[in-house]
């Protein structure tokens, strides 16, 4: 029996058992070379092949635009830097929006400081992409919009295809940064318009050190790895086979339980929200409530400190966060609960909790009744809360 409760699937997953079975054969029985000739390097060459087909069909595109890279945070690096560079001659302007993940934000910083201009659109209140200013933000000079398909803190799901048909519409690229829906949402890149998508392996019960980017036929986007000849000379260095085996394993796995999956998981979602909203006083559910991923629980309790919540609940065997385990050291605010309209103590008093397949009814119960005690125990400590009880304020 387990003796933790894992509900942090949004920083990473359990490799599922079909995976790691997928993988083995590669370490130690064809682990050939793909670029070698001989037969044991064509077998590793032929499990690349159908992990990129699998890949493919999983977003309606085609085998050939598929590049495999070593996770969601290179794949996005590749897309803004090397489109960049391949149309500065056409424009020197991205825009993106202010709640990305920092492997987009901290690579638009860069490219400012190598001479392109970056526009970052505001969200409303639940953390939904300002449409209007999105386009008011289009310039002559405007060759990329980069826009993540939902948030990894607060698990709002962006309008991709509205956003990808002003993009095809302006004759702009369109990237979207997909790790945390692809698997969880059902994505066609020709029906939203995409010219680019990063996603990686370990959200979705694939290993980690391994994700891929997609690039339409056609865009210009130069090498982001230079040497040998790997990924149709795009991406040099030998291929981590085990890594894109279990890739696409993983893959093929989510679009085949996907639909089910999804169902369940929201269904657990919103059984736990309903339980904190009605139970944990002075609370507030961050993201849209509908337009959510499926396994996505994000609040922000007034008077608690996000981190001092998070050590009493691993203490108790729950495992959760506060937003990204990309910033999880930072003592800063989340930036997405800021953007959305939060004041600084509110964020920072913020919890995000991610189901998982394995999620149980009994588990989210538990992790109600953990949350309560908890919560009760850091406000009774809290002056600020004496306060508010002394003055009668209403939250």
């Amino acid at each position: 029996m387990k003796s933790y409760i894992y509900l942090d699937n949004a920083a990473t997953t359990k490799t599922a058992q079909e995976v790691v079975d997928a993988m083995l054969p590669y370490f130690t029985e064809y682990y050939g070379n793909p670029s070698s000739i001989y037969s044991l390097g064509a077998k590793s060459k032929e499990a690349v092949t159908d992990a990129r087909e699998v890949i493919a069909r999983s977003l309606g595109a085609q085998t050939n635009e598929i590049y495999f890279t070593a996770g969601g945070s290179e794949a996005d690096n590749w897309a803004l830097k090397a489109a960049a560079e391949a149309y500065r001659e056409k424009g020197r302007h991205i825009i993106t929006s202010c709640i990305e993940h920092h492997a987009v934000l901290h690579t638009c910083d860069y490219l400012e400081k190598n001479g392109f201009a970056v526009t970052r659109v505001g969200v409303d209140e639940n953390g939904i992409v300002k449409l209007d200013e999105l386009e008011k933000a289009i310039r002559e000079d405007t060759i990329l919009i980069s826009i993540m398909f939902a948030n990894n803190e607060i698990g709002t799901i962006q309008p991709i295809r509205e956003i990808g048909e002003i993009a095809s519409r302006r004759g702009i690229l369109f990237h979207t940064d997909a790790v945390q829906a692809y698997g969880q949402l059902p994505i066609d890149v020709d029906a939203y318009h995409i010219d680019m998508l990063s996603a990686s392996g370990h959200k979705l019960n694939g290993p980690k050190g391994v994700g891929f980017l997609y690039i339409r036929k056609g865009v210009r986007i130069r090498s982001f790895v230079h040497g040998g000849q790997q990924e149709r000379a795009r991406r040099a260095g030998t291929e981590n086979v085990t890594g894109i085996v279990g890739m696409g394993a993983a893959a093929g796995r989510a679009m085949r339980i996907m639909a089910e999956k999804a169902q369940r998981e929201t269904a657990l979602r919103d059984y736990l929200i309903g339980r904190i909203e009605s139970e944990v006083p002075y609370c507030r559910l961050n993201g849209h409530r509908e337009k959510r991923l499926p396994n996505n629980v994000n609040f922000s309790f007034r008077f608690v400190e996000g981190e001092s919540l998070l050590i009493m609940l691993d203490g108790k065997g729950i495992c959760a966060s506060s937003g990204s385990a990309c910033t999880s050291g930072s003592l800063d605010p989340s930036h997405v609960l800021l953007a959305i309209g939060l004041p600084h103590e509110t964020a920072h008093g913020s919890l995000r909790l991610t189901l998982g397949g394995e999620t149980t009814k009994e588990e989210l119960d538990a992790v109600v009744e953990a949350v309560k005690e908890i919560v009760e125990k850091l406000r009774a400590m809290s002056p600020l809360y004496e306060d508010f009880v002394k003055t009668g304020s209403r939250g």
